[in-house]
């Protein structure tokens, strides 16, 4: 693929005044005159300028005030190769759009490279999702955002690109979480939907009470979509859709922090960024270049923990009293993170999904007698 011909380069105006050696700018590729190599390349940022799904011209300079911010911060203590291709073009209508953003990711992912998408309406995280269309494996999504996008009737793309995601066809979503919703911009409906289908979603308040259980949620995800609005407004105003109440910026660069250490995500968007919302010093931009920091920082530090077969792992098996018989536990030596392993129906072809991230807590649970509740949704999700 010529990526050449998807992207337009990174306006120098952007970094040529940047002389800090130690910056974050001056340890990535940029796509300037030239398009960088992506051999060998970790994480590839893909700015978005596509803003006919949601609301408001200024999100298509979101990446490019995003980018102001994030070069001028300093390098992780463990640089990872980073490339930033520029702004993708946008296609002659919204769906080709959509598609040019698929047909990048699909490929980047084929070789091992993250896309770190930024900018744009959020609707366009379907593109996102697509790239995992031919990859004929099952694959879970993590959404943060304060609403639940699922107004099939709605004739705006950004109030129903989730609902699309759960009803595409072919179908190869194994699971939906939904981090920091707020009960009081939810139809209970939705809600409800997504119980009925062993799907998760959390309120902000539980999230907030109980951050660190987030972090097997986190880790399950194969891409991860952030919309800028979760943020409360204090801390993030650059939203066409403030929230008085929401993630404060420190929550948000947690769940960063989680996702970047998480082997399985090979795919992250930040969306829904508007400059024209902002203040005077570009708040927002600040709050999202830092979390792209420490989702970088997280994703350095990833420590290649996803062979059970080794000796970097104690293994736990508990005996029940009923059916399951035993249930399987595994927990890492390197960062003591927890999984439990769910036994495959017969006829399951997806053998991927049998080992599933969880707390310390879902041990203590299956050795008091009882079946850990990730333990049933995943079985019956299997089935």
């Amino acid at each position: 693929m010529n990526l050449k011909l998807f992207f337009s380069p990174v306006d120098a105006q952007i970094f040529e005044t940047i002389d800090d050696q130690s910056s974050f700018f001056n340890g990535i590729r940029v796509s300037s005159d030239t398009m960088p190599d992506v051999k060998d390349i970790d994480i590839a940022i893909i700015g978005l300028t596509e803003t006919r799904g949601g609301e408001g011209e200024g999100l298509a300079k979101a990446a490019d005030e995003i980018r102001k911010k994030l070069y001028r911060l300093k390098k992780g203590n463990r640089p990872c190769k980073i490339v930033d291709l520029g702004n993708m073009n946008n296609g002659m209508d919204l769906e080709e759009t959509q598609n040019r953003l698929r047909e990048v990711c699909e490929m980047l992912i084929d070789n091992n490279i993250l896309p770190l998408i930024i900018g744009g309406s959020h609707d366009l995280d379907y593109g996102q999702f697509r790239a995992y269309e031919g990859m004929k494996k099952l694959v879970s999504i993590l959404n943060v955002d304060a609403k639940l996008d699922m107004n099939e009737k709605s004739s705006n793309e950004n109030n129903k690109h989730i609902h699309k995601m759960l009803l595409h066809e072919p179908n190869f979503l194994f699971n939906y979480s939904h981090l920091a919703y707020q009960s009081y911009l939810i139809d209970p409906a939705h809600v409800a939907l997504l119980e009925r289908l062993y799907f998760e979603a959390y309120r902000l308040g539980h999230l907030r009470e109980h951050i660190k259980e987030m972090e097997p949620i986190i880790r399950d995800a194969d891409m991860m979509t952030f919309d800028i609005s979760a943020i409360k407004s204090v801390d993030a105003p650059g939203s066409a859709d403030p929230q008085a109440f929401g993630l404060t910026g420190e929550e948000a660069c947690q769940i960063c922090w989680y996702a970047g250490l998480n082997e399985k995500l090979s795919s992250v968007g930040f969306y829904e960024y508007n400059p024209d919302f902002d203040d005077d010093n570009k708040k927002t931009a600040s709050v999202i270049a830092t979390m792209l920091w420490y989702f970088v920082e997280g994703f350095s530090n990833r420590k290649s923990e996803l062979d059970f077969k080794t000796n970097d792992y104690m293994k736990y098996v508990v005996s029940m009293s009923s059916e399951p018989e035993t249930i399987i536990f595994y927990k890492s030596k390197l960062s003591e993170k927890w999984w439990l392993e769910v036994p495959h129906p017969d006829h399951s072809k997806y053998d991927r999904n049998s080992i599933v991230p969880c707390n310390y807590s879902d041990y203590e649970e299956a050795t008091k007698g009882n079946i850990p509740e990730r333990w049933i949704n995943t079985y019956s999700k299997l089935i």
